[in-house]
């Protein structure tokens, strides 16, 4: 390619090409874009309540003829002309809304009578545009009025072919009346329907006081008055919306209870909340049905027929209809929110408005339609008064002009010759030219002569609208009052003024029975019904997995489980997903995520958490405290929750319930203390408890638990051996004290307290079971097969302990309740006094009771 070429083609090149940023560019088109899709699109204007492609389709079919008394026209005839004058995008989108403006449960006031399928509240799809027809609805052609009168501004369509309107006419406030939906590029709106009665009093009350205030505006205009009915509740929401143009409401579905027997009830929905699909919402409940969600349903049915939307929700017998009502209207589309967002397009700007300024930007549009109304049918009268006032004057020398235009050559030498003779004008020329001769009848004569007085007053009347603003605003309220006459209807939905607030209580959805649970060691955790657990010989469980919990429980009780990093698992039993017995069971981090290195240290079964019972928690570093079992209650369980705080290091030990005058500590390396309940500090969840037990640096708490004075206890050692104390045998002192040695210390394999319980009367007399758990076995065994052991290390159960617990006895015990000093501030660290005693030689020796047994075998 030659030089020059090139530099006619660079040329040719900067002269047509603009270089610019990209980040530019797409700034600035999409500025364009947006503000195209505001204002000509998605927003409704503020003065007819419609967006460009509704305007458009209702201004096409008023061209069309096609008026509420006239034949319908295919749908897709519509469409064609619409988008092939005003509207250039796709049909489908120009059908959608046209359908919509057709749908009586979508449109307060449908604006588009439809022939044909066009749609359900089940969601159905409406027919293909080519099978389907339509016209003008009364509504709309109020909408259309005038609109051949010059009242509203028109601009060219897309090809300059054909004038469209800016704007509708609208006898009645259209966007308050019918809402609006729509999404664009930042903004939104989503107005509901109000009643048009309502809304047109509202306008009338604002033209006579144009200082109306917004609560003023409130007495007129209740609220949104869905095509579907409901209840709306909320008054606050209503006035906040209806003043800022954003608020909340809530519709609630029409519903009534319907007896089948003396036992058994059927719940009735008759009106559903706007736009919710009924179709769905029956499936919704069904599934909550299916799903077990909800055990009182026994069948949901659609009996929606031409009388009306009915959904008939069949009880079973005893079921609480009340509660099921406020748990599907919680749990389902029976009841909604919805968020008042009043956008509209005002002097082509967005904007967030209440009621009032809407009210008052329709009442200026009306103000000016019907001025330029006035001005054209003030300057169409003129014109023909001075026809009529042509007409009659000739009447007088009626044969003088017949002899002038018979004398004319053609029909313009004749309007000219009369003209120059008589001094009419050229509209009175033409009009005498073309008249007949039978209008020259005496009759006809006097019928001019009133139509010129009735133009004379017609001519006044305009020319006071014209010229007085209060005849002006006497008319335009003379229009409202008209369209309220003939397009006015009762309210749908019923106000009301408080929005209900419903609690759920799930337990109440729950089969009241019995259940077996099991958790293990390991963390599995599972649940079987009571014919599962008693035809299993033997339970499914991994290899070295125990028990550490196994009870028959009701399924409205809720499991406490304590972790050994000072938290707690709030497990109801109806949400542990029953199994056979001899399945594995849910590990418990499927159910609630824990640590790696956290296990589980003890697990409490609770049927009421509004008593006034305690719980004890001790670390192993020796803390203490005692917690209200109430604090354990919570609403939100997806999580572990804290018990306890822990110092770096430690760890919770040990857990029990049910207060008692005793608190007996023990020792890994044998210490027993004994100190009374009421030392103890009753603290919060998220406390670290007090100093309770003096520790040697190599020593460390081994469990803690309530007693009576005259209880027994067992505790386990780490060689598995099991011993029997007593609790008076134990002196008691004062709390962080160190006790006195209860388990014999050996240097080569000594033995270490793992576990321990309390072991009351009541028990030793029911004979209860005991559950010895090791690393590697389990045995579950009457208290009767534990016999006494006069070793000083007691009795060999097990390999090696490593949890233990006696079940309780079936006899009510009475609770112990213990004033509590009030602490507001962690105590200090007790002082530490060894318990030992002086010999006579000035010997120190521990105190310990042990010495009279015999060594062990």
């Amino acid at each position: 390619m030659s030089k020059k070429v090139i530099e006619q083609v660079n040329k040719f090149v900067n002269e047509r090409v603009e270089k610019m940023l990209l980040e530019d560019v797409v700034s600035s088109r999409f500025a364009r874009y947006s503000k195209y899709i505001i204002q000509d699109r998605a927003l409704p204007d503020a003065r007819d309540g419609l967006k460009p492609v509704q305007r458009r389709i209702l201004y096409a079919m008023g061209e069309m003829g096609l008026a509420y008394n006239k034949p319908y026209k295919k749908s897709a005839r519509i469409a064609g002309e619409v988008m092939g004058k005003y509207h250039p995008h796709g049909d489908s989108s120009i059908y959608e809304a046209l359908v919509r403006m057709s749908q009586d449960f979508k449109m307060r006031l449908p604006l588009v009578d439809m022939h044909g399928n066009n749609g359900s509240i089940d969601g159905d799809s409406p027919a293909a545009m080519r099978y389907t027809e339509a016209r003008l609805s009364k509504e709309a052609e109020y909408l259309l009025k005038d609109i051949d009168k010059r009242t509203v501004n028109f601009v060219p369509n897309f090809d300059d072919e054909e004038q469209e309107p800016t704007v509708l006419p609208a006898k009645f406030p259209n966007l308050l009346v019918n809402g609006a939906m729509g999404i664009s590029a930042g903004y939104a709106t989503k107005i509901p329907p109000h009643n048009l009665r309502e809304v047109i009093d509202a306008t009338i009350a604002l033209i006579e006081n144009p200082d109306l205030s917004d609560d003023d505006i409130l007495h007129y205009i209740k609220g949104p008055d869905f095509p579907t009915g409901g209840i709306v509740q909320g008054k606050d929401g209503i006035k906040q919306a209806l003043t800022t143009g954003a608020g909340k409401v809530i519709i609630r579905s029409k519903t009534f209870i319907e007896e089948i027997s003396k036992s058994q009830d059927r719940i009735v929905v008759t009106e559903i909340p706007y736009e919710v699909n009924k179709a769905e919402l029956v499936r919704t409940i069904d599934t909550l049905r299916v799903n077990n969600n909800i055990d009182d349903i026994l069948e949901i049915r659609d009996e929606s027929d031409q009388e009306g939307l009915r959904i008939a929700i069949d009880l079973k017998k005893g079921a609480d209809s009340g509660f099921i009502l406020n748990y599907l209207y919680k749990n389902s589309d029976l009841q909604i929110a919805f968020n008042y967002n009043m956008v509209a397009i005002l002097n082509h700007r967005p904007v967030l408005v209440g009621a009032r300024e809407l009210l008052k930007t329709y009442i200026e549009h009306q103000k000016e339609v019907i001025t330029n109304r006035s001005n054209f049918e003030l300057e169409k009268a003129q014109k023909r008064f001075h026809i009529v006032d042509g007409l009659i004057k000739m009447t007088s020398i009626v044969e003088e002009v017949i002899k002038t235009i018979r004398e004319s050559q053609n029909k313009a030498d004749a309007k000219l010759n009369i003209q120059n003779k008589f001094s009419f004008s050229e509209l009175q020329a033409e009009a005498i030219v073309m008249l007949q001769l039978y209008r020259l009848s005496t009759t006809d004569i006097q019928a001019l002569r009133d139509e010129q007085q009735n133009l004379t007053f017609e001519m006044e009347k305009l020319n006071q609208i014209l010229s007085n603003e209060k005849i002006l605003m006497k008319t335009i309220k003379s229009e409202l009052l008209e369209v309220h006459a003939v397009l006015g209807d009762d309210r749908k939905s019923l106000i009301e003024d408080e929005i209900e607030t419903i609690k759920i209580d799930h337990r109440d959805l729950i089969s009241d029975e019995n259940t077996m649970v099991g958790i293990t060691k390991d963390g599995y955790v599972k649940r079987a019904s009571l014919r599962s657990y008693q035809a299993t010989p033997e339970p499914g469980l991994k290899e070295n997995d125990a028990f550490i919990f196994l009870k028959e429980v009701n399924t409205l009780d809720t499991l406490l489980i304590f972790t050994n990093l000072g938290q707690y698992i709030f497990l109801p039993v109806y949400k542990i997903d029953e199994q056979k017995w001899k399945d594995l069971g849910v590990y418990i981090n499927n159910i609630v995520p824990i640590e790696k290195n956290e296990v589980l240290v003890k697990v409490l079964a609770v049927s009421n958490f509004k008593t006034d019972e305690k719980i004890l928690m001790a670390t192993k570093f020796g803390q203490m405290k005692q917690v209200n079992l109430t604090e354990f209650e919570v609403t939100r369980y997806n999580k572990s929750l804290r018990a306890m705080k822990l110092a770096p290091g430690d760890e919770v030990r040990s857990v029990d319930i049910t207060l008692k005058e005793n608190i007996i500590a023990l020792s890994k390396k044998g210490y027993g203390l004994r100190f009374e309940t009421e030392e103890l500090p009753l603290y919060g969840l998220q406390a670290g408890g007090v100093k309770s037990m003096s520790l040697a640096e190599d020593d460390e708490l081994a469990v803690a638990f309530y007693a009576r004075s005259n209880d027994d206890f067992y505790f386990l050692t780490s060689r598995g051996h099991i011993v029997k104390d007593s609790v008076s045998e134990v002196s008691k002192y004062a709390r962080g004290r160190r006790g006195i040695i209860i388990l014999e210390r050996q240097k080569t394999l000594p033995h270490l307290i793992v576990s321990g319980a309390r072991l009351s009367k009541a028990q030793q007399k029911e004979d209860v079971n005991i559950r010895l758990v090791g690393t590697k076995e389990a045995v579950y065994m009457p208290l009767s097969e534990v016999k006494y052991s006069p070793n000083k290390f007691g009795k060999k159960m097990i390999d090696d302990g490593y949890f233990m617990e006696i079940d309780k006895s079936s006899y009510e015990e009475e609770v112990v309740v213990v004033e509590k000093k009030k602490v507001s501030k962690p105590e200090q660290e007790a002082k530490v006094i060894e318990e030992a005693i002086m010999t006579k030689n000035n010997k120190q020796i521990r105190l310990s009771r042990l010495d009279l047994f015999d060594e062990e075998e």
